[in-house]
């Protein structure tokens, strides 16, 4: 037997008891004749005792033995000396006095500390990830990871749901990103796709009557890694029959409710019912269509106020575009340097300059004034809401999304700068009617805004024909603290609005049929009405675990080249192996 107990178990109704503990040598402390350890497993660190009048041959073994080592241990509980008691781990209480130990395994120096949350380099964290996952950060996030998904299926169980797994190997599907391909072998020439979503297989569950499916699903999508997304990722993914958009929001938020108030009571929801926000409404308010609703600091719009001024950039802006501005609090008090970093931030996002006026006691300055009549600054004053000690930032472009964008994550910017952005609040919201396409400048075309299975509004239906790019969408977001964590819709479910969506889109007749006769083929049996929403389990976790990357709450991701550091991959495979598939590498 391996061991009795584990190194978070033992407390002092143990003292006295003879138990055998493995794990790994967490720390070792030589005091003299005594060898204390910290032995370490999953579940916790035990203190334990090597004292050579006890136990020479244990005692030897202790003398030798260096952190990582795995060893068995068999000894008995004691209570710790009064004062010497460690509150920091729940087995603190007592140590074990070892009379038999063995070295199961032994190790190498470690390439950085286990027992310490020093920074290090996340490459070579990335390339030893199985010690990493030693650590307690790391092993933390995991756990809870689990917790969280396992909360959520009884949830899901609960409400009527059926998981239902669905295939990895399936057909293309045209949801905005690139898919991973796998040739078919016994198909030359033909491949299978990566689900970036399982978006058609779940709204065919809803044509076979499922009525209620969910699925904790991997997806995958061949793109840029960034910092809260993976090239593979995993979400919770749901969708229900006979209902409207009310009907599916409302019940996720009683879900994520109830998860939130169970696994992290410490942290506070700052409002329920979650408020709902247009996305037209988002985007000017905010600046994003994932605001964080941690504190205010709102985008206003002064483009009426400024229509034939002085300032050239401003005044052509708002005959064809928009000026917004947004009021920081306290930001008189910022450097040239901090706003000249602000103006990076509103280019990287569009701008092309970022206009301010700071509210100092003698008055208004600003490199804009003398541009301005008295009234008119008077008056952009007044309706920015600006008073002394404040600074006001402005936004001018011919479009609305850079215009806005640009001031939001100004916003964020000074959130953070006046530590405004609590991370033990927990701010979600309903973003809603968003537009069902947006214009590619790309493709110069229009596209999915979401995903082509969109139902649109039925008020906006007609305008699918004459007027197409102001068609709002049933969709519907939900953001938490800034970030989107779910976003679904109502779905199509009559094969001609269907079919006339992808016409929309420039779809033709001969893809129509390739790419998803299979879905309209089966509408035509009776689809029910349906809607759906996913989760991304990943970047919720990261949310509510305070990480600021989402790989740190992912066991084995990639890097930020979607690489595999810990086993290398993607790497060649054998030529005969290639040729099997029927596939021909080109050398660049």
């Amino acid at each position: 037997m391996y061991r009795t107990h584990t190194c978070g178990e033992l407390r002092a109704d143990h003292i006295k008891e003879t138990v055998t503990l493995s794990g790994w040598v967490h720390r070792r402390r030589d005091h003299g004749e005594l060898i204390f350890m910290d032995l370490r497993d999953r579940y916790g660190l035990t203190q334990v005792v090597f004292d050579p009048s006890v136990s020479k041959e244990a005692h030897d073994v202790a003398t030798s033995a260096r952190p990582e080592f795995v060893l068995k241990l068999e000894g008995e509980v004691r209570a710790r000396p009064a004062g010497q008691e460690n509150k920091d781990f729940a087995s603190g209480a007592v140590e074990v006095i070892i009379m038999k130990a063995e070295v199961l395994n032994k190790a190498k120096t470690p390439p950085f500390e286990i027992d310490q949350n020093k920074e290090v380099n996340e490459e070579m964290r990335l390339k030893y990830r199985y010690l990493d996952l030693r650590r307690e950060r790391l092993r933390n996030n995991i756990v809870f990871r689990h917790k969280f998904i396992k909360r959520l299926r009884d949830l899901m169980d609960e409400r009527g749901f059926c998981e239902v797994e669905t295939p990895m190997l399936m057909k293309g599907t045209p949801e905005g990103s690139r898919e991973f391909i796998v040739p078919a072998r016994l198909y030359p020439g033909q491949f299978y796709v990566l689900p970036q979503s399982p978006q058609q297989l779940k709204q065919l569950l809803m044509v076979a009557g499922m009525d209620r499916y969910f699925q904790i699903a991997r997806c995958f999508r061949d793109e840029d890694s960034r910092g809260d997304r993976q090239p593979e990722f995993t979400q919770m993914d749901l969708e229900m029959s006979f209902v409207d958009e009310e009907d599916v929001m409302s019940l996720n938020e009683e879900v994520l409710t109830q998860l939130l108030q169970e696994l992290v009571p410490e942290k506070q929801i700052v409002q329920t019912p979650f408020p709902r926000l247009t996305w037209h409404e988002a985007m000017s308010r905010f600046g994003t269509d994932k605001p964080d609703m941690r504190f205010g600091m709102e985008i206003r719009d002064v483009t009426a106020l400024v229509k034939g001024c002085g300032f050239k950039v401003f005044a052509d802006a708002a005959e064809k575009g928009f000026v917004k501005c947004l009021t920081v609090e306290g930001g008189a008090e910022f450097s040239r340097k901090e706003i000249d970093d602000l103006t990076e931030v509103a280019k990287v996002y569009g701008a092309k300059g970022l206009a301010y006026i700071v509210m100092e006691a003698e008055g208004p300055k600003s490199p804009i004034a003398k541009f301005f009549k008295e009234e008119e600054l008077a008056a952009l004053i007044a309706a920015a809401q600006a008073k002394t000690g404040d600074i006001v930032f402005f936004s001018a472009s011919d479009s609305f999304e850079v215009a806005c964008n640009s001031l939001g994550y100004v916003r964020l910017a000074c959130g953070d700068r006046f530590n405004l952005r609590d991370p033990n609040k927990l701010a979600l919201l309903w973003v809603v009617d968003f537009p069902l396409f947006e214009y590619s400048e790309e493709d110069k075309r229009l596209a999915s805004a979401h995903h082509p299975f969109t139902a649109p509004k039925d008020a906006d239906i007609e305008k699918l024909d004459t007027d197409p790019k102001n068609v709002l969408a049933k969709a519907y977001d939900v953001a938490m603290n800034g970030s989107e964590i779910g976003g679904g819709s109502i779905r199509i479910h009559s094969p001609v609005t269907q079919e006339k969506i992808f016409k929309v889109l420039g779809i033709s007749d001969i893809e129509i049929g390739r790419r998803f006769g299979h879905l309209l083929e089966a509408f035509e049996y009776g689809a029910p009405p349906h809607g759906g929403i996913a989760w991304g389990l990943d970047r919720i976790v990261m949310l509510l675990r305070d990480e600021p990357n989402i790989r740190e709450v992912i066991a084995f991701p990639k890097d930020s080249k979607a690489k595999d550091l810990m086993t290398g991959a993607p790497s060649p495979l054998p030529e005969e192996s290639v040729r099997e598939m029927h596939v021909k590498v080109i050398e660049e």
